[in-house]
């Protein structure tokens, strides 16, 4: 099938689900054709130019049927066989010209539109590791503190224990200092009371 510019003008690619853009295989599908018929149209206005330099020129062109002598040698059919030849070459080049214009605006577009989007996405990861880091040094913060009002609770609860440990020490102390007083006060009056005393 012969690629036309309207055809080309006039093509639509399918969105592709998921992300923004156009199937990347079909486009490269669509490209695929344009550089063929481009090849097709190069090749024949290569043809072209030489039969007009052999019709210049008063040669027969290979590919064409021998024309009867009097054909060739009036110059009016001459004249009218280069009339078709020359537009017809200038409007092959015009609509070679035309796809390759338009293919390399698709590419400069498609290239464009995933710089763009490549960007926006960079951006926005951007934004989430800021928004995560901060979270995480709020989060780090918030944490340090509340470990070091433990630590400083904790702190003055051991002060606060070793206190009445010591306090309980020294009042333990003082009891059993005191009975033993007591013992030995009882032991030396009990010592220095006479037998008599205690009946015998």
């Amino acid at each position: 099938m012969a690629l036309t510019p309207d055809d080309v003008v006039t093509k639509q690619f399918q969105h592709v689900r998921f992300k923004d853009g156009f199937d990347p295989d079909e486009v490269d599908d669509f490209l695929d054709e344009i550089v063929i018929e481009w090849r097709k149209a190069l090749e024949e206005n290569v043809e072209l130019k030489a039969k007009l330099a052999a019709y210049e020129s008063g040669a027969t062109p290979e590919a064409a049927a021998p024309a009867p002598a009097a054909v060739v040698e009036a110059p009016a059919p001459v004249a009218v066989a280069e009339a078709p030849v020359e537009p017809a070459a200038s409007g092959s080049a015009t609509a070679t010209a035309g796809i390759i214009e338009l293919a390399q605006r698709l590419h400069d577009e498609h290239v464009a539109e995933g710089e763009a989007k490549r960007n926006q996405l960079i951006a926005e990861a951007e934004t989430e590791v800021s928004r995560i880091r901060g979270e995480a040094e709020a989060k780090q913060r918030e944490e340090t503190s509340r470990m070091e009002r433990e630590r400083n609770q904790l702190e003055a609860r051991i002060t606060e224990l070793r206190n009445f440990e010591r306090d309980y020490r020294n009042q333990l102390r003082g009891y059993i200092e005191g009975q033993l007083r007591d013992l030995d006060e009882k032991s030396a009056s009990t010592d220095s009371t006479p037998v008599s005393a205690i009946g015998l």
